[in-house]
């Protein structure tokens, strides 16, 4: 997908219908096989290295596959939190302590998530992480991250700003998926580095 900057850029909700549409024709083994090598290439970033809290989040779908890093992440002893999704799309906030402790949450009419759990945190748990992984639909080579459109991650990373926290923010994607140029809104904030099944860039 190499789309250009001009007059007629596609806004963000047809960057995500094409990206989605992309996604969808994934297999099984397709999504497995990059699961299995997106965690390779994520453990060996030195900012997951040394993390003691990590923010996450389960993958559904299509989406670029997390369990696996998950489980690795907390056989290294680093504290896993996941998000729960609340009614205004905000996120509180709980700790992974293996794939048994999720539950398959429905919101709405929207998609399924699975969320931890266990007790609560509150909203602001995110603040104590050393490394955040935010889901996303594509990155651009500024480091500019399109997300799926429900602002939750705004929210956190507005929350991370508030608070001074200074984690590092990776985005998980699959390789076509890090484009030329995504569209910028004013409050959009870019990510440190973007892992796919192929490797790490580092934005910046």
């Amino acid at each position: 997908m190499r789309h250009k900057e001009g007059p007629n850029e596609p806004d963000k909700r047809v960057w995500r219908r094409e990206l989605l549409a992309v996604r969808n024709g994934l297999t099984a083994d397709d999504v497995r096989e990059s699961a299995a090598a997106l965690a390779r290439q994520a453990l060996g970033l030195p900012e997951l290295a040394h993390a003691r809290t990590v923010a996450a989040y389960v993958s559904v779908g299509s989406e670029p596959g997390t369990l696996a890093l998950l489980d690795a992440l907390r056989t290294r002893g680093a504290r896993v939190l996941l998000p729960a999704l609340l009614p205004d799309n905000d996120l509180d906030w709980g700790t992974y302590e293996g794939e048994g402790s999720l539950v398959r949450v429905r919101h709405g009419a929207r998609m399924a998530l699975f969320e931890p759990a266990g007790p609560r945190l509150g909203p602001d748990a995110v603040t104590e992480a050393d490394v955040v992984l935010l889901p996303g639909l594509a990155v651009d080579t500024c480091g500019m991250r399109l997300g799926r459109g429900g602002g939750s991650y705004d929210r956190v990373l507005a929350r991370l700003d508030r608070a001074g926290a200074r984690p590092a923010l990776v985005v998980l994607l699959y390789d076509a998926e890090v484009v030329d140029r995504v569209p910028v809104e004013p409050h959009d904030r870019p990510v440190h580095a973007v892992v796919t099944p192929s490797g790490v860039r580092r934005f910046g």
